[in-house]
């Protein structure tokens, strides 16, 4: 890396938090982009000092966007964007749409994340296997991490504003949300 880091954010995504480090040579305009320390774009010798870079994200190759504007003479402004959206409004919507529970199994620090819409679990960066079925106060997906049984119950609140309530089991303890 060169003394041309002008941002760095963390980006949530169901397969793990991604790091993104962007270098802008202010003199130059050159650009480079770094996701988990991996170079993914390099733009030498652009003249042209603002503008956008578009790149992917994760495994499911996530739409990110870093905004170059000047605001002042040699002062510029980096905001980042995710599928179209500021980071947080994109990190706004996706805990809406998401659950995450981080918990230790084994000596091994687990990230596992519900995706609400396909009820697709993952943990770690790896999709899991997942078996539904319907119980008499909701739904339960079960799948098994290393020698640990697991289940994602799913109920209703009883409230309309606050939708279905998603529980993370492991051999039948309950594990706290957290929040990203």
């Amino acid at each position: 890396m060169s003394n041309d880091l002008a941002g760095v954010w963390e980006v949530a995504l169901s397969d793990g938090v991604h790091r993104i480090e962007f270098e802008h040579g202010t003199t130059t305009g050159k650009r480079v982009i770094y996701v988990d320390g991996k170079e993914v774009l390099r733009r030498d010798w652009m003249f042209k000092l603002v503008g956008k870079e578009t790149f992917s994200v994760g495994s499911s190759d996530t739409k990110a966007t870093i905004n170059i504007d000047a605001v002042s003479g040699f002062a510029y402004e980096y905001t980042l964007e995710i599928n179209g959206k500021s980071l947080k409004k994109y990190m706004e919507n996706r805990s809406k749409v998401t659950s995450t529970w981080l918990l230790n199994l084994d000596g091994i620090d687990c990230r596992v994340v519900l995706e609400k819409d396909t009820m697709d679990v993952w943990c770690n960066g790896q999709k899991i296997e997942t078996a539904g079925e319907f119980v008499d106060d909701g739904t339960e997906t079960h799948f098994t991490l290393g020698d640990h049984n697991c289940c994602v119950k799913a109920v209703s609140s009883g409230k309309r504003r606050d939708g279905i309530i998603h529980t993370l089991l492991v051999d039948g303890t309950e594990v706290a949300e957290c929040t990203e």
